[in-house]
């Protein structure tokens, strides 16, 4: 009971946090985001995807419905944003001393965990949280 608890704390820290990012991108475009990549070579176009990993995937998470690959579309999309930010430079320091991609990288993980530790018994998945 208490590790269910534990995953429900998890899904609703990494989607609800993640979800914020979202929804400023729907408010208010995602004109930066298609700049950044494209100036990595990705085309434009996959910018939009930003609103399948930054919207659909966090709600996924917080109603704990297929969470393992809400998990896998949070790490695709942190991963592109990683490269977008960074250029590939992801053992850099930023200006206040912390790890470059920290951000990126707390959601990465977080993602990678639910995706070892499922959904819990508190999700909409709950046949499979098992």
């Amino acid at each position: 009971m208490l590790s269910d608890i534990g995953k429900l704390i998890l899904r609703l820290n990494i989607g609800g946090m993640m979800l914020f990012h979202g929804i400023y991108k729907a408010m208010y475009g995602i004109e930066g985001v298609k700049g950044m990549i494209e100036t990595i070579g990705i085309p434009g176009i996959v910018a939009y995807g930003v609103y399948i990993g930054e919207i659909l995937a966090p709600i996924m998470l917080i109603i704990g419905f297929q969470v393992r690959i809400a998990s896998v579309i949070l790490i695709l999309n942190m991963l592109v944003a990683i490269f977008a930010v960074t250029g590939g430079n992801i053992f850099g320091i930023n200006q206040m001393g912390g790890w470059i991609i920290e951000p990126q990288a707390f959601y990465l993980f977080g993602a990678l965990a639910i995706i070892f530790l499922g959904s819990g018994r508190f999700a909409l998945d709950i046949k499979k949280a098992k």
